[in-house]
């Protein structure tokens, strides 16, 4: 008897384990506690669970190789035997693949940046001309034969030879990955021919997330020459060319009269993908209509609807439901979420929960939609849906209305009259060296929180803590001679989660991690209604930092566009509303933090970049709300407040214009790894402002030399002219580090600094 239900497709499931195993053992690993078996054998454990977690819940098509021990786009360099010579001295396979990812002692690690426009960071292959590339396919055979064992036949997921290429660089002198392609696509048709002998019939999924960005003409030529040569290889292949994050309709066109198997379309993000439909006959569509980039519960009406018009134009045996991503996006199950109240509860949905929507709607659809589920599920995901939308939780109106009254409010006066007044007021020398805020969160200062947070110890006993290890931070930032101070943020478990604790309309998870890179998990805020301040966030702690000291301290801020950006957004309310909302509860922490007299506060929007649509028809509108958001918060700043941002991990080549018109006093940016690359748009441009270009890369464990940090410093000061703007910074926080690594690094950053200062002489009129 037929199976009454469409067939579903899981592009991609999270690999950091249900209780962050994968994160434990790693680090366990690199802090040499045990060995690498141990490694193994917890990943031969994450994939069973995750395989099986699929096959229960009735999922058709589940992957293997979607799970890597830190990232997949560096999985994919080893694939195709893509290592930087600097790494080829490391003979251990497992070392060097490490060592690429997060450093040497003696050797940095690989350039990381963001994952499209996600919180996701992916290790930026380093190619040229001359590589020798070759194939090496034991991880992608192994797992499908581990899956195998179990009895479950998967789909191999592979990145695309389009997008490794693209989100690649050369490091030999030419911008052109693409012109790679003859020397890298030969490896990829090896590894068909080595993937048809695995089984009689296989679906391998080729992962063309670049395609929804605006191709050009070439690009899609040698995207439908490099298809046209992998789908003739073996028959035994159906290829599936997945795209998600927008619409590719332009990559659906240029596929048409290729007989592969299936093209992946996000309809969630992508509904523009609806105009591309006329394009795929003869393929399966992978319909992407459960949401991988967020945990609200599936609307089945609406979905169900969007199903009907695909239907219009597609055969419905031709359609395959599918997460409109990778599930690499989504915490992993509500089921941990005891502490949760019901309400809100119940308007969610994780991982293994988009898992039984896949199966409803499948189901639903097939015995005809609205209502007819023998089970039930319609009319009660219709119930839950109309209760969310109408609850008295979601919607404030004094909020909206103090909103409407604020306006867009903009900081007065101009940027080189402000310099002027914070140069007479701060009197700070040459190359003033600071940090970007976080200092490393001790196992002590952890065990403090969650006991504070349990009820175990008094609001006396927590304060003294927390104040303790700020003394220790400014004492030793004093010590090794640092110019201006930070209190380390021993309160902070997470620089957006901290402040969503204190705002109305926010929820806090008690284990909604994401992997952020590597080992690194985040943890991501629920904004759910509407959203404010009810009182002061920072100000007593900030104001006793700078009670311990002459120096001045920065107050620490995350900015409304990256508190909007690394939270997961309701969907009921335009983003830029919601994000406004967040302005303003900014904008009065800085009014009060300047009322108790600190003058240099830092609102931090690293994620600011990747915010952006990847489709430059929605960048202006995003610019100018994410802008205006922006100059709402720091609205209140007087003349000698000096404003500091901070971004990392971006390309800033389409976004300078914005940066100048956001007109902080002091921006901090990510160029340790990228060395001068990132900063040319800045000298191009003639960026005015003051500017901290990283000098060295936190997310890696080696220390820098005071050599080898001298001579970053001269290569800033000549790509960044004149001296008297630049500052000296760390790319990043120092959270994550070890306390023995921090202080040395400052340390030698410290007398760096003050080198280069004596060789510039009191004015910087020598030359370097």
């Amino acid at each position: 008897m037929p199976d009454k239900r469409m067939k579903t497709y899981v592009v991609g499931f999270p690999r950091i384990g249900e209780r962050r195993e994968l994160k434990k053992v790693l680090e366990k690993f690199w802090s040499r506690k045990i060995t690498f078996d141990s490694v193994i054998k917890i990943t031969r454990i994450l994939r069973k669970k995750h395989w099986f977690y699929q096959k229960e819940a009735g999922i058709d098509f589940i992957s293997s190789n979607d799970f890597s021990l830190y990232d997949s786009m560096l999985d994919t360099a080893i694939m195709l035997g893509a290592i930087p010579e600097r790494f080829e001295r490391i003979r251990d396979g497992h070392e060097r693949y490490f060592a690429m990812a997060r450093g040497a002692q003696g050797t940095e690690a690989m350039e990381m940046t963001k994952w499209f426009n996600t919180n996701y960071h992916y290790i930026v292959p380093e190619l040229s001309k001359d590589m020798g590339f070759s194939l090496n396919p034991k991880k992608l055979i192994n797992e499908y034969r581990e899956a195998r064992e179990l009895r479950i036949k998967t789909k191999i997921n592979v990145i695309g030879p389009i997008t490794f290429l693209t989100l690649s660089k050369r490091v030999d002198g030419d911008d052109d990955t693409l012109s790679l392609l003859p020397q890298i696509l030969p490896h990829y048709v090896s590894l068909l021919n080595q993937l048809a002998r695995l089984d009689d019939e296989i679906v391998i999924q080729f992962d063309e997330p670049s395609l929804v960005r605006d191709p050009d003409p070439r690009t899609l030529d040698l995207f439908r020459s490099s298809y046209e040569a992998l789908n003739r290889v073996d028959s035994n292949l159906k290829l599936v060319v997945m795209t998600y994050f927008d619409h590719a309709k332009e990559a659906v066109k240029a596929l048409k009269g290729i007989p592969v198997y299936g093209v992946g379309l996000d309809f969630v993000h992508g509904r523009e993908n609806l105009d591309a439909l006329t394009d795929t006959e003869g393929k399966k569509v992978i319909a992407g209509l459960v949401d991988g980039r967020n945990v609200w519960r599936n609307d089945y009406e609406k979905t169900l609807a969007l199903l009907g018009t695909i239907e219009n134009h597609v055969d419905s045996q031709d359609i395959i439901l599918s997460t409109s991503c990778s599930l690499l996006h989504t915490p992993y199950s509500l089921e941990h979420e005891e502490m949760m109240e019901q309400e809100i509860r119940s308007w969610m949905s994780f991982s293994r929960e988009k898992l039984r929507e896949l199966t409803d709607i499948s189901t639903i659809f097939y015995e005809g939609g609205f209502g007819v589920a023998s089970n039930g599920a319609f009319e009660q995901n219709r119930k839950i849906i109309q209760e969310r939308y109408s609850s008295s939780r979601v919607l404030n109106k004094a909020v909206r209305r103090r909103v409407r009254s604020i306006g867009s409010k903009k900081r007065e006066g101009t940027f080189p009259a402000r310099n002027e007044v914070q140069k007479q007021l701060f009197a700070l020398p040459l190359l003033p060296t600071t940090t970007i805020g976080s200092f490393p969160q001790t196992e002590e200062i952890r065990r403090l929180r969650q006991d504070y947070k349990n009820g175990t110890i008094s609001d006396k006993e927590y304060g003294e803590g927390i104040r303790r290890y700020i003394d220790l931070c400014l004492e030793f930032q004093q010590t090794i001679g640092l110019d201006v101070l930070v209190h380390g943020e021993p309160e902070r478990n997470d620089m957006v989660e901290y402040f969503a604790e204190k705002l109305s309309g926010f929820l806090l998870t008690q284990n909604g991690w994401v992997q952020s890179y590597g080992s690194r998990c985040v943890k991501p805020p629920v904004i759910y209604g509407d959203t404010a301040r009810p009182k002061p966030m920072t100000v007593d702690i900030i104001s006793y930092a700078q009670s311990k000291t002459t120096r001045f301290v920065k107050g620490i801020l995350t900015g409304p566009v990256t508190i909007l950006n690394w939270s997961f957004v309701r969907d009921d309310l335009e983003r830029a509303s919601v994000c406004e909302q967040i302005a303003v509860a900014i904008r009065d922490e800085i009014e009060d933090l300047q009322n108790a007299g600190i003058r240099m506060i830092q609102v931090d929007e690293a994620a600011f970049k990747e915010g952006y649509p990847l489709r430059k028809s929605r960048a202006l509108e995003y610019e100018k709300w994410a802008v205006r958001c922006f100059q709402l918060a720091v609205s209140t700043a007087a003349p000698e407040t000096q404003i500091h941002t901070h971004m990392c991990y971006s390309d800033f080549n389409d976004i300078i214009h914005t940066i100048e018109k956001m007109d902080a006093d002091v921006i901090a940016i990510e160029t340790a790894r990228s060395g001068n690359r990132l900063l040319k748009v800045f000298v191009e441009r003639g960026y005015k402002n003051e500017i901290g270009p990283g000098i060295y890369d936190i997310h890696s464990p080696r220390v820098p030399s005071v050599k080898e940090l001298e001579e970053k410093i001269r290569q800033r000061i000549k790509a960044l002219p004149p001296v008297s703007r630049l500052w000296i910074n760390p790319d990043c926080g120092l959270k994550t580090r070890d306390w023995d690594e921090v202080k040395q690094s400052l340390k030698n950053m410290a007398a760096a600094a003050k080198k280069i200062r004596r060789e510039l002489g009191p004015e910087g009129e020598k030359p370097i």
